[in-house]
């Protein structure tokens, strides 16, 4: 199946009408989860610079959010049928149906940033990703050195049910469940927004006060608010209650120059050239690995002054 999908995309492309100097312009479908953070924000952006950049017609759905408005962008991808859809998919789960439409209509899909459960990985062509897992590791192993083994940890997940949330929740708490006098006292979803997080920050100084020792955020903008909500309540982040996270975007620099947040496991968004290296390559009939991981860099307080100056996002 994988070579004739393979070679009737390379088809496509010979039989199609051409660009400047008779290399055919492509059409990809890229859609979006959403704008839910700066994050993916800038993920959406190194996307359309990179199509400009290369003169690729890029067709872009925001689904805001909406799986359901994925699954539904996907099919007017391959109603117009496209040369190949770069797809970000919100959770794991429920992509199998639409990525079998995809295949049948000899259209790859390459997934960025986040994987998906089907029962044959020939339905995407491959995923280029951070390693979700590792992150929340890391984070855990720095909170484990700086709290000296113990303390009490609130937990600030991702949006339920998506790659990043489950590996980051899974990497952190394997870490953490061989120190038996750290506890992770409070977890709960905050959607990966600001707002959210915030707000379940709130919950969680209510329920637990002065007991809250440590905060861990899925992402950087559930950390800022986060932030936000200790400071209203007097709780001093930063000193009192370290706060560590993930993303590494340019206001998770701001908060550690701050003084406010004290780390941030870096996860690359600028996964645009990647992306067109990948779609370009698979339309060639050339194989891919399953999964690309990208490498990631780990940034602390008291370097980011000087480590803000070469950030791109």
């Amino acid at each position: 199946m994988r070579s004739l999908w393979f070679g009737a995309a390379l088809a496509a492309l010979l039989v199609a009408g051409c660009g400047e100097g008779g290399k055919k312009a492509l059409t990809v479908g890229f859609s979006q989860i959403g704008a839910e953070s700066a994050w993916r924000t800038a993920e959406t952006k190194s996307i359309r610079e990179e199509a400009a950049k290369r003169g690729v017609d890029l067709k872009f759905s925001d689904a805001q959010g909406d799986q359901e408005k994925q699954i539904a962008a996907l099919r007017s991808f391959i109603a117009q049928r496209v040369d190949a859809i770069i797809l970000a998919p919100k959770v794991e789960d429920g992509w199998e149906p639409v990525l079998r439409e995809a295949q049948r209509a000899r259209i790859p899909v390459v997934l960025v940033d986040r994987g998906v459960n089907v029962t044959d990985d020939s339905l995407y062509a491959t995923l280029i990703a951070s390693d979700f897992v590792d992150e929340g590791r890391r984070a855990a192993e720095w909170l484990v050195k700086k709290m000296g083994g113990k303390g009490n940890i609130v937990q600030l997940e991702g949006t339920s049910g998506s790659a990043p949330a489950n590996d980051r929740k899974k990497g952190f708490e394997a870490v953490i469940a061989k120190r038996p006098e750290m506890k992770i006292i409070k977890s709960q979803d905050g959607d990966f927004a600001r707002d959210k997080g915030q707000e379940v920050m709130e919950a969680f100084i209510r329920a637990e006060g002065k007991k809250i020792q440590a905060v861990y955020a899925h992402n950087d903008d559930m950390a800022i608010g986060a932030i936000q909500a200790l400071d209203a309540a007097g709780m001093n982040p930063g000193k009192d209650v370290l706060v560590i996270s993930i993303d590494a975007v340019r206001g998770a620099f701001e908060a550690m120059i701050a003084g406010k947040l004290n780390a941030t496991v870096e996860c690359n968004p600028l996964l645009g050239p990647d992306a067109f290296d990948a779609v370009e390559k698979v339309l060639r009939g050339e194989a891919l690995p399953k999964k690309m991981v990208v490498k990631d860099s780990f940034f602390e307080q008291g370097t980011a002054a000087e480590d803000i100056k070469t950030r791109q996002y």
